[in-house]
């Protein structure tokens, strides 16, 4: 069981760290790789190609290529998070358009924790010793909600 979580830049490794730390959380096995749909399209070739691989999580800003670059590269799971970038709209709806027959699972802008946890969901369904991690954590949320992650570079 892996998630890869490919980024586009060195400055999204900031948000990528929420996704690994949710999943470490889980006992979830990530890597992260900074690979760019436009400068390094090879190197995102080459990781998309890793059979060990379950779900992709790819996250983006601005024109957010890399996760339908991902996703038309692979028949795996691709969760899509949008980075707030300028309004964050471009990419918001970059992830959220994509063409027939190129599914993207998408968050909210900044989202990777929801990102996380939809891959430790898909996850579940072939390694069902994840469901009971899922239903703890869904418990402590009900008792204690987390406060909300304003997105990166915004004050709170």
């Amino acid at each position: 069981m892996k998630v890869r979580v490919l980024v586009g830049s060195k400055s999204d490794l900031e948000v990528a760290e929420k996704v690994r730390q949710r999943l470490s959380e889980f006992h979830v096995p990530c890597e992260v790789d900074v690979a760019s749909a436009h400068r390094t399209p090879e190197k995102v070739d080459r990781l998309v190609a890793d059979p060990d691989v379950d779900v992709f999580i790819a996250l983006a800003g601005l024109s957010a290529a890399l996760p339908g670059t991902v996703a038309a590269r692979t028949l795996k799971p691709v969760i899509g998070v949008p980075l707030h970038r300028g309004l964050g709209l471009d990419s918001l709806l970059s992830v959220v358009q994509m063409p027939p027959g190129v599914p993207v699972a998408s968050v909210g802008l900044d989202n990777a924790e929801n990102a996380a946890l939809l891959a430790v969901e898909i996850l579940a369904l072939r390694y069902p010793e994840l469901v009971r991690g899922l239903e703890s954590y869904r418990a402590r949320w009900r008792e204690e909600p987390p406060a909300p992650v304003p997105p990166s570079g915004n004050p709170p």
